[in-house]
């Protein structure tokens, strides 16, 4: 190599790097993380060269074992990382010729960067992908067990922020299941197309080394190897996905961190939420804040802006790699970090959330949600719905006007309004009547919200 460069590729360059340059695009900082990957990368790599005799048996267990004692100086916090060297690749190629000698220089024969740090990024992707469908799993079983315990629970449902119809409790909180189970459902599809091995495709041609792209796939927990050497260096289809899909997910917990900073005010006080989980004031003493909900449902904006940095990255580039790919992945590993750690902290949130079961059913009480129903009844009665609503929206500015809620009305005030007016209307202003008669597939009765609970469990197996 020229003296005057020590890159590990700088055989054809007369001058040393310029220090601009070399902070300007070194990813060491950030890419180090992937370190684990790269190893074990790094060791199928060198036993698949063992196989098709690239390298002997003995080279082979020398790199191996040259590696193995690498990860545990780094997971040791005793490996020093080098700007100099650019990245995660070269500083452990690096240290690890700087062990064993020869037989370390000859790691890389076959493969180029380029398919190295694609597969280490598919690696590192699949592995979080693996930890966030664990962890929405984790939340979906802990909702089934407080919708089945809640199924009786009497709450308002809402539109607008209005009080529109009773529900639930448990049908509330089913629904978060089935949004989180979408996006369980597009991580795991997701995952089928994240796992297919770019190893083997080197820089961009591939390589004329007998290598055995399906051992290492095999080897590396792939499915299948990807079939066009081009596409394997340069495509990242996979951290865009993976981004949108995070995207979607941090959404989602975005809106239930909002219900729950909503129904913890003062003006609802349907729940109350841990104080694990809530912050104080630094001048009120009386506050209990909902900081972490709101962190939650303020850090979907990261994951929202990733996903645009990366199609904006991907946008235009010409085939094959380019350095530009070296910006996909502090975006990508932010949103990791940020959906993990949203779904840990949502799920001590909502296993330690309590709710306020007289205040709810109360509030149920107080927006008149049972008006529907009560214009159903007439309905069943041969009154026309428009002519039924109409009677039942007379009946509702009464209540305003008195200041009662609708069930506190006698079946002789309901008569002034309409003859057909009788007992069972009675029945069915009430919450509990109104949500036992929508006993139907997805609907808010409590013994279909049983089902759901029943149905939800066979889905997680």
């Amino acid at each position: 190599m020229n003296s005057r460069s020590k890159k590990l590729w700088g055989g054809r360059f007369t001058q040393a790097t310029n220090t601009m340059v070399e902070k300007f695009s070194a990813s060491v900082a950030f890419d180090q993380r992937l370190y684990r990957q790269d190893i074990v990368g790094s060791i199928a790599h060198a036993r698949m060269l063992n196989k098709v005799g690239v390298i002997s048996e003995s080279e082979f267990n020398n790199i191996r074992d040259g590696l193995n004692r690498i990860l545990l100086q780094i997971e040791a916090g005793e490996f020093e990382w080098s700007e100099e060297l650019e990245d995660v690749h070269m500083n452990i190629e690096k240290r690890l010729t700087d062990d064993i000698g020869e037989a370390g220089k000859k790691l890389h024969t076959g493969r180029s960067r380029n398919d190295q740090v694609a597969t280490d990024l598919r690696l590192y992707t699949r592995d979080a992908v693996d930890r966030i469908i664990d962890e929405i799993k984790g939340i979906q079983l802990t909702l089934l067990d407080f919708a089945d315990a809640e199924a009786e629970t009497i709450m308002p449902g809402y539109t607008h922020l209005q009080i529109a119809q009773p529900i639930v409790f448990g049908h509330h909180l089913m629904a978060w299941f089935e949004m989180l189970d979408r996006d369980r459902q597009r991580f795991t599809d997701a995952r089928k197309r994240l796992n297919q091995s770019p190893l083997g495709a080197a820089a961009l041609a591939g390589t004329s080394f007998p290598i055995d792209r399906e051992m290492t796939a095999d080897e590396l927990g792939f499915d299948a190897v990807m079939r066009n050497s081009l596409d394997a260096v340069s495509d990242r289809d996979f951290a865009i996905e993976f981004a949108a899909h995070s995207a979607i997910t941090m959404v989602h917990l975005s809106r239930i961190g909002e219900e729950m900073v909503v129904w913890a005010s003062e003006a609802y006080k349907l729940i109350s939420l841990s104080d694990q989980f809530t912050t104080g004031s630094s001048i009120m003493p009386q506050k209990k804040n909902p900081d972490i909900a709101e962190l939650v449902r303020g850090k979907s904006a990261r994951t929202v802006g990733n996903l645009q940095t990366l199609l904006v990255l991907m946008k235009s580039q010409p085939l094959a790699y380019n350095r530009d790919n070296q910006e996909d992945k502090e975006a990508l590993f932010d949103s990791i970090d940020t959906v993990i750690a949203s779904l840990e902290i949502m799920h001590g949130m909502i296993q330690n959330l309590e709710p306020d079961r007289e205040r709810m059913r109360a509030a149920a009480l107080e927006g008149y949600s049972t008006a529907t129903d009560l214009a159903d009844y007439l309905v069943t009665r041969d009154v026309p719905f428009r002519d039924a609503h109409a009677v039942v929206g007379n009946i509702i500015r009464h209540c305003i006007d008195k200041e009662c809620t609708l069930d506190a009305l006698s079946l002789d005030d309901m008569r002034h309004f309409h003859p057909m007016l009788d007992e069972g209307a009675l029945r069915v202003i009430k919450p509990e009547g109104s949500v036992a008669s929508r006993d139907h597939t997805g609907a808010t009765a409590p013994r279909q919200v049983k089902l759901a609970v029943q149905e939800g469990r066979k889905r997680l197996g």
